[in-house]
């Protein structure tokens, strides 16, 4: 068992054999979010390791750190990594950031720490503002016990696993979306969860923050009529909250029998027009309205 029991700073950093990792959070939109901490952090360390240098490079020029930058991300983590690592057991020490936020959440980050950790590095957390946490909070749904899942995969039927796997977890749910891929991915929450109590968020801490609530059904209408722009934190309802009104998240949708054109005709038998029977087929579906009106148009 490892146990990393000393605070360290880099003013100790002399009397270690190895170097000391730093993960400094930076901000996620409003530069006044900076800590005093981190400032001085990326001013003392050797060397910083940013997932985007040019994004970083405008934070270091706005806080005049002049520290020396080299990339590390996705893509070359493999053999950056490894050379950050074998800086750091040569007593170097090295401040790993993010574009924005905390480091090593849903980023290669996390890699480079487990790499660290391995070799007996001391890691040191800068902490700072959190996409995740600060669209929990001002949600107005429950805090006391909640799951951050990243970002859903894109593939449908990943998607669909994945939403399955989530379907009872009694926490509020949290996650990042595209701008192009959040209608389809309500669609599938509505679809696979039930209509649940959720909050639509992004740009938070900018000055076109937005904070939308409601039902999943409401959200998917207000994107409609509001064009999904920059990313999105979602956070739902858990099966625990939905189950204290009516959620119906065990019983199979009521049109999984029916094929498209049925399903629409059903909407169509309530006095809908047939634009909007296929607009709530495709919501119903996890589906874009037009691969339900073209395929009903080859029948």
């Amino acid at each position: 068992m490892k146990v990393q029991q000393s605070f360290v700073t880099h003013k100790d950093k002399e009397h270690l054999k190895t170097g000391t990792l730093y993960l400094v959070a930076t901000p996620i939109g409003n530069l006044e979010d900076m800590t005093f901490r981190a400032v001085r952090t990326l001013k003392e360390v050797d060397l910083i390791a940013a997932e985007d240098t040019r994004q970083t490079r405008k934070l270091l020029t706005h806080f005049e750190i002049s520290t020396r930058l080299v990339s590390y991300h996705e893509h070359n983590k493999a053999a950056s990594g490894s050379e950050l690592i074998r800086l750091l057991t040569e007593g170097q020490s090295i401040a790993l950031v993010s574009d924005a936020g905390l480091p090593a959440i849903s980023d290669p980050g996390a890699d480079l720490v487990a790499a660290a950790v391995e070799e007996d590095i001391a890691v040191v957390p800068i902490p700072g503002a959190n996409a995740a946490l600060s669209a929990l909070i001002i949600s107005g749904l429950p805090t006391e016990r909640f799951l951050f899942t990243g970002f859903p995969p894109r593939e449908r039927k990943g998607l669909q696993d994945w939403l399955q796997r989530l379907r009872k977890q009694d926490g509020t749910i949290i996650c990042y979306e595209s701008p192009h891929r959040v209608a389809k991915t309500l669609a599938a929450m509505l679809e696979q969860w039930g209509d649940r109590d959720m909050a639509m968020t992004r740009e938070l801490t900018k000055r076109f923050e937005e904070a939308a609530r409601g039902k999943i059904s409401e959200c998917l209408a207000w994107l409609e009529e509001h064009p999904p722009l920059g990313e999105y934190c979602l956070v739902v309802a858990g099966a625990g909250a939905a189950a204290a009104g009516d959620f119906e998240g065990d019983e199979q949708a009521w049109w999984t029998d029916l094929n498209l054109e049925e399903h629409v005709g059903r909407y169509e038998a309530q006095n809908m027009d047939r634009k909007e029977a296929i607009k709530r087929t495709a919501v119903d579906r996890g589906l874009a309205k037009r691969e339900v009106y073209n395929e009903i148009m080859r029948k």
